[in-house]
């Protein structure tokens, strides 16, 4: 498929580990008598997915807390739009009063993106040795789908995935969520079916997670009020 090139190098570090941990989990599947790469690929994932959940769940908390209060901020920028700086102090009054960082949502996303980059480049890359990496309906995870079934899945879920954020859509939100299925779909065509069951299943995961982290959020607002 190519070398990814400069960015790939930025990653090496995590990509090493992760090549390694898929190696190890490859071996713990063969030793249970399955030898797949498959569930190697699936395992590490929601390993990974399970690990960054307090990051997930602290960016889904502040997304629905800004979302929350954007008709304050809305009226606020509305009416001192011609005052910037009584403005800004407005806005930082609701942020504290509503105990909202509007920075909060970024940094856990900051903090994730270097490991599921190292998982991207990682299953790019994938040296499978010897061994033919078939998988279910795939006969081979370094090959694309030749069913196109990933690729769809991969568009279904980013749609789900989307759809379960927890947050209203604005009107360019609801066209992005459009776009961004059909995008990835479509460069899904082209990637090795490795890493796109990498993102099928971190898709999965990130839906369960969102609903779960949804349920228990409104299950505490529940008990609040009773």
């Amino acid at each position: 498929m190519g070398d990814p090139g400069f960015f790939g190098s930025i990653f090496e570090p995590i990509e090493n580990i992760m090549h390694a941990l898929i190696t190890f989990l490859y071996n713990l599947t063969e030793t249970a008598g399955v030898g797949s790469y498959g569930v190697a690929i699936i395992l590490l994932t929601v390993l990974v997915k399970l690990l960054l959940y307090p990051l997930t769940r602290k960016q889904l908390q502040s997304m629905k807390a800004m979302q929350e209060i954007q008709p304050k901020l809305k009226k606020l920028q509305e009416k001192y739009k011609d005052n910037p700086q009584v403005m800004q102090q407005k806005l930082a009054k609701i942020y504290q009063e509503a105990g909202v960082n509007p920075l909060a949502g970024c940094l856990p996303l900051l903090i994730q993106m270097p490991i599921l980059m190292g998982m991207y480049y990682t299953l790019y890359n994938f040296d499978y040795g010897a061994v033919e990496p078939s998988f279910l309906w795939l006969p081979s995870l370094s090959q694309t789908d030749p069913l196109y079934i990933l690729p769809l899945l991969a568009m279904l879920t980013t749609f789900l995935q989307q759809k379960f954020s927890g947050t209203e859509p604005n009107q360019q939100m609801k066209i992005f969520m459009v776009i961004m299925p059909l995008f990835i779909g479509w460069i899904s065509l082209n990637f090795p079916a490795g890493l796109v069951l990498y993102w099928v299943t971190m898709n999965i995961m990130q839906i369960l997670q969102q609903i779960w982290i949804t349920r228990r959020s409104d299950d505490t607002s529940d008990k609040g009020a009773a």
